[in-house]
């Protein structure tokens, strides 16, 4: 007698082992290639992640120099001598005393319009304008800056008004 055979005992044919085992080595394999494949797939897209970082530090670095060579123009354009250069290109001379308007209408010092004065920084000037050239004997206080008591006249530059005159002189300067 042989022992593999279906006999009395009960014993299972030999196929029938490899039968209930065909499921479960199948289940392993696509376990298995699955996995290899999202493995794959979280590979991809990694590297794809790492492309995309290289490119935006790339990115970032240019867009850096490019800020750094702008802020370094921004600093010489903002220097000192650099600025009256480009003031006196077009036209503009250092301006003269300021007067003040106090909360209660009256004018602290006198004004005097901007005339042509040495350069602070010793830098060479162009000539100014025709216009700009002109100066009164005395500084013309505007109508607007006048104390509320004087009358409003419109003053030339030519010949200030006496009330003008008188109420900016009476008030000290700063």
């Amino acid at each position: 007698m042989s022992t593999r055979g279906a006999g009395a005992k009960g014993r299972p044919a030999p196929g029938g082992t490899t039968a209930k085992r065909t499921p479960f080595v199948l289940l392993v394999v696509v376990l298995l290639g699955s996995g290899l494949i999202a493995l794959l797939l979280l590979n991809s897209s990694l590297n794809q992640g790492s492309f995309e970082l290289s490119r935006l530090e790339k990115q970032t670095k240019e867009l850096t120099d490019e800020r750094q060579a702008l802020q370094q123009d921004v600093d010489k354009l903002s220097a000192p001598g650099e600025l009256e250069r480009r003031a006196r290109e077009l036209g503009m001379v250092p301006g003269g005393n300021p007067a003040f308007l106090n909360p209660d209408g009256t004018v602290s010092g006198v004004p005097t319009p901007a005339t042509e004065q040495p350069s602070v920084l010793g830098a060479p000037r162009p000539a100014p304008p025709s216009a700009l050239a002109r100066t009164p004997s005395k500084a013309p206080v505007p109508s607007v800056l006048a104390s509320p008591a004087a009358p409003a006249t419109p003053a030339s530059p030519a010949a200030p008004s006496a009330s003008a005159s008188a109420s900016a002189k009476s008030t000290p300067a700063p």
